[in-house]
């Protein structure tokens, strides 16, 4: 099951016009570019194929422009996701061991991760679709563990997040009590690896 909300964390089929997708990529970057900032309590429902309630979480989730994320799922089981603008670190504390990759790697993986990207050539690769005061983002190419993300608005504010995985589990994150970053939070995005911890570092240009 840790699996399910590692997978998650970290992150249609084709109209017949181009432009309504560039467009829609054009106002969900806008709109993220606004917030800027966030802090927020999520609570998380996932629901397997057959719509059947498989796990529920619930724990704190902040984003910073460019490329800056935390994800901190206290409960049932802890886990931990931080990008810093370079780096993203995945921490087990129950397993003891914290994999790094690429931020590239990470959104290549994931649409979720555009919440905090804005390189053009990144959005290029990912198809979005406006729909009221949500957005529907799915890779254009399927090799992602995630094939559909889905993020919805209260004018500029961001409510709700919605993926779905390959295996047809959906995952809906509803976020409360958002704030702007305060100056003694920057710190939840710089990640210091426990000690006594295994790191699995799959960087593609790792440290020697």
């Amino acid at each position: 099951m840790k699996k399910i909300f590692t997978l998650v964390a970290f992150s249609l089929p084709l109209l017949s016009h181009f432009p309504a997708f560039a467009d829609a990529s054009e106002d969900l970057k806008l709109k993220l570019t606004d917030i800027h900032t966030l802090k927020a309590n999520f609570n998380q429902t996932v629901t397997d194929i057959n719509e059947k309630v498989i796990q529920t979480g619930e724990g704190v989730f902040a984003l910073s422009h460019p490329n800056q994320f935390y994800w901190h799922l206290t409960a049932p089981d802890e886990s931990l996701i931080v990008a810093d603008g370079t780096d993203v670190w995945i921490y087990n504390p129950f397993a003891e061991e914290v994999s790094v990759m690429d931020i590239n790697q990470a959104i290549n993986a994931s649409p979720i991760a555009l919440l905090v990207h804005s390189d053009d050539a990144t959005w290029a690769k990912y198809n979005v679709v406006n729909e009221g005061e949500c957005f529907k983002i799915s890779p254009k190419e399927l090799d992602s563990g995630v094939s559909k993300v889905e993020v919805c608005f209260d004018q500029q504010q961001l409510t709700k997040m919605v993926l779905k995985d390959q295996q047809g589990n959906v995952s809906d994150f509803t976020l409360t009590n958002q704030s702007s970053i305060a100056e003694n939070d920057k710190q939840l995005f710089k990640f210091i690896v426990p000690d006594d911890v295994d790191i699995d570092d799959q960087r593609l240009n790792a440290p020697n």
